[in-house]
């Protein structure tokens, strides 16, 4: 289900482009594996944006996504790094692996992939059985407030950034239509490249589905999941959670299994 829905993943290399820079999570990692012992695992690790960073700090990570090709990329730079990381594809939903962990995080808002109750339900499974009693899942969402979810269907410009290879200007547009029922987002990506006389002379264009998940609903999911909140912030900054945040940063803690 997760490869169905991966097209924003197919080019690791355009990923890493858009997003390596990124690192709002880090310090609030960082600061929770510090008083973590024992191999840390990142769920969804993508091309390793977090999972690289974090070992570099002397960390022993884990890094499991189910995208061979984000994967490859993030082994290519850890091996540049000579990082021990340990790499493994696996559908987070369906892990086995052969350790307990004391802290399992995942980053990139990556929770929204998980579409159905099914799923959601499976990676809380599968988080909890591999985790150590009292070991801590943290974890960041979409707020779904109304700003969020009632995005214009109409062609919207997002942002611009300039290609690292070709030089040329990228517009990148997106496109939105919220699902109501399924509490599903589907987003079309339109990148537009611009040569140096601002003339379009390449378009790529890409979809995605997001599920969104509302701050009641998701405290009796982790509830029923043998999981307790410990803290929820409106942000990776540790900013008290409001009515206008736009993110749900969740640090749980198992209590059964």
């Amino acid at each position: 289900m997760y490869m169905d829905n991966a097209q924003e993943y197919n080019d690791p290399i355009l990923y890493d482009q858009e997003n390596d820079h990124y690192r709002t999570e880090l310090p609030f990692l960082m600061k929770w594996a510090s008083k973590k012992k024992g191999p840390i695992i990142d769920l969804a690790c993508g091309t390793g944006r977090i999972t690289i960073p974090m070992a570099k700090s002397g960390h022993e990570l884990v890094g499991v996504d189910v995208h061979k090709g984000m994967l490859d990329e993030a082994k290519r730079k850890s091996s540049d790094l000579n990082l021990p990381i340990r790499w493994v594809e696996q559908d987070c939903t369906k892990l086995n692996l052969d350790i307990r962990s004391p802290l399992i995080y995942s980053v990139g808002n990556s929770f929204q992939h998980f579409l159905t109750n099914e799923a959601q339900d499976s990676l809380l499974a599968s988080v909890n059985k591999h985790l150590e009693m009292e070991g801590v899942f943290i974890f960041g969402t979409r707020f779904p407030i109304g700003d969020e979810l009632l995005q214009p269907s109409t062609e919207e410009y997002w942002r611009s950034y300039s290609d690292s290879e070709t030089g040329h200007t990228v517009d990148v547009f997106t496109i939105s239509k919220y699902d109501s029922l399924n509490q599903i987002q589907h987003y079309t990506t339109i990148r537009k490249y611009k040569n140096m006389n601002d003339e379009i002379v390449d378009e790529k264009s890409t979809n995605i589905s997001l599920r969104y998940v509302f701050p009641k609903e998701m405290e009796r999911m982790l509830t029923a999941h043998g999981f307790e909140v410990v803290c929820l912030y409106g942000d990776w900054s540790e900013t008290p959670i409001t009515n206008e945040s736009d993110e749900m940063i969740y640090v749980c803690r198992k209590v059964e299994a």
